[in-house]
């Protein structure tokens, strides 16, 4: 009996040690059929703490080099990650933005309070020409969130007018007399900002009545046809998505949006964002994780009244929120970012990978010194955060075709709940080159990857790219900005269809075949 129960023990010690130490994925590179859209990698810019002052904006006078007063190594740097568009004005200020506010001269415009975020003055000197010219430096399409919550019809008709209409008319009239002789191209329009709560406290019937009003007359004009964004559920309001595709005619909408935040704790202690316990680190990712069961269930809903998938689900507010740093204006929203978010960043963009037939667009909140930012500025200094360096790891995937996996892995466990120890998302491009992902969450264990690429005839190891650090907090600073980057991976091998590596704790990883 003892010598049956030592077997069993070591069989059980065996079993543990592969779980977490060995995986098998099969990549079926044959066998992709839905598109990974560009826009999932999309950001968001809200008039929110520093975001847009003191982040993006900084004035054409300013000693920082900018382009037409943006900074320009964030231009650059978003450039290089080929940014696909870029939401704006919020968020919840986006319904008590009214945009002729921030037109024609910059001495001349109103200032206001932005009352959502810590009661600062708004001095409306960055606006509509401002923002789109930044669009069009950065050869991205913008994403524009109208005023319901405090505006009218007229408002959002006549902002639509301004910015897209090429002939004569009031609106047209104005802006060119504003310095812009033709239109824009704005295709995203969404129709409020979360209007079950800061964008009006409205109910589904409600809001879904109004947004009928507000896409009527939000006109397509000339080529600019009009991809409107109706304001979706947050999180798992059920009933809220079943309205929306039930009392709004599909030919109205394009897509309908979804918010969801990862934190660690509960919303009134979200935890912090460095310095953060083991237990604090799985909390983060287990809430990651649930963005794949909330897409499952809404995409359920959807399927119900648009089984063609016509529709898209457009996740435009994701991301990690924490305590803001100590010392900090709390209505700024300012936090670090560290490994921990790098990964969490991996997990959720692989999900929306696997979505990819109903996931159309998202946008990581925000873009700089907000939340889960790229980056942090703080004077004439600018970093890139480790989140940064996902989506530019990650931009490999943007329009290549998703391929489908299966994955064989151990499991990260704590606070008895249990996580796949690695997340993987692979992808073939127009040019046929395969890039698949990996992500390991344990903090602690190193894993041995066997990778079956399926259907690819030929193909050599082109390059592998590796994001990790010594700990899960591991966070750029001004002093030290490089403490978590890319780097060239040695450790892979890539023989008879089959992809050999090990995959260090905590890291995340990208592998092109050619």
């Amino acid at each position: 009996m003892k010598k049956a129960l030592f077997i069993y023990s070591f069989f059980l010690i065996s079993v543990t040690t592969f779980s977490q130490q060995k995986a098998e994925v099969i990549v079926n590179a044959d066998l992709g059929q839905y598109n990974i859209d560009k826009h999932i990698y999309g950001h968001f810019s809200e008039h929110l703490g520093r975001c847009i002052y003191d982040g993006l904006w900084v004035g054409e006078n300013s000693s920082i080099p900018n382009i037409n007063g943006v900074r320009k190594d964030i231009i650059d740097a978003l450039k290089h990650i080929k940014i696909p568009n870029l939401r704006w004005p919020g968020g919840c200020f986006a319904d008590e933005y009214h945009w002729m506010d921030g037109i024609g001269a910059r001495e001349n415009r109103p200032k206001m309070v932005n009352t959502h975020w810590g009661g600062v003055v708004e001095d409306n000197s960055f606006g509509t020409h401002e923002f789109l010219n930044l669009c069009e430096a950065l050869g991205t399409e913008p994403y524009i969130c109208g005023n319901m919550g405090s505006g009218t019809v007229e408002e959002m008709s006549k902002w639509v007018e301004y910015i897209t209409f090429d002939g004569e008319s009031p609106m047209a009239n104005l802006r060119k007399k504003n310095g812009r002789e033709k239109p824009w191209k704005v295709q995203f329009w969404g129709v409020g900002n979360e209007n079950w709560g800061c964008g009006g406290n409205m109910t589904a019937e409600g809001y879904a009545e109004n947004y009928r009003r507000y896409a009527t007359y939000t006109r397509d004009y000339g080529d600019n046809q009009l991809y409107k964004i109706a304001g979706g559920p947050n999180v798992d309001d059920y009933h809220w998505m079943s309205t929306m595709m039930k009392n709004i005619p599909h030919r109205m909408m394009k897509g309908v949006s979804l918010h969801n935040y990862a934190f660690t704790r509960r919303w009134e202690d979200k935890g912090d964002a460095t310095g953060f316990s083991e237990d604090d680190y799985f909390s983060l990712l287990e809430h990651g994780s649930l963005m794949d069961n909330l897409i499952i269930r809404h995409s359920a809903i959807m399927d119900l009244y648009d089984p063609a998938k016509k529709i898209g689900l457009i996740v435009d507010e994701w991301g990690a929120w924490y305590n803001v740093e100590k010392n900090t204006n709390p209505g700024f929203l300012f936090q670090q970012n560290t490994l921990r978010d790098a990964i969490l960043a991996g997990l959720v963009l692989n999900t929306f990978h696997k979505h990819a037939d109903r996931v159309k667009m998202a946008n990581i909140a925000q873009l700089v010194n907000v939340l889960q930012a790229l980056f942090l500025t703080e004077g004439e200094k600018m970093l890139l955060t480790p989140t940064y360096h996902v989506f530019d790891m990650y931009k490999v995937h943007q329009d290549a075709t998703m391929l489908p996996t299966v994955v064989k892995c151990g499991t990260y466990s704590r606070l008895n709940k249990k996580l796949d120890a690695i997340s993987v998302s692979a992808s073939k491009d127009k040019n046929g080159k395969v890039h698949v992902s990996f992500v390991n969450i344990d903090p602690v264990n190193s894993i041995d990857i066997d990778c079956n690429i399926r259907g690819l005839i030929g193909g050599k190891l082109t390059s592998v790219n590796i994001i990790t650090a010594t700990n899960t907090d591991s966070h750029n600073t001004f002093d030290n900005p490089n403490i978590v980057h890319i780097e060239d991976y040695k450790g892979a091998t890539y023989k008879n269809g089959v992809l050999t590596l090990k995959m260090p704790s905590k890291s995340l990883m990208t592998v092109e075949l050619n």
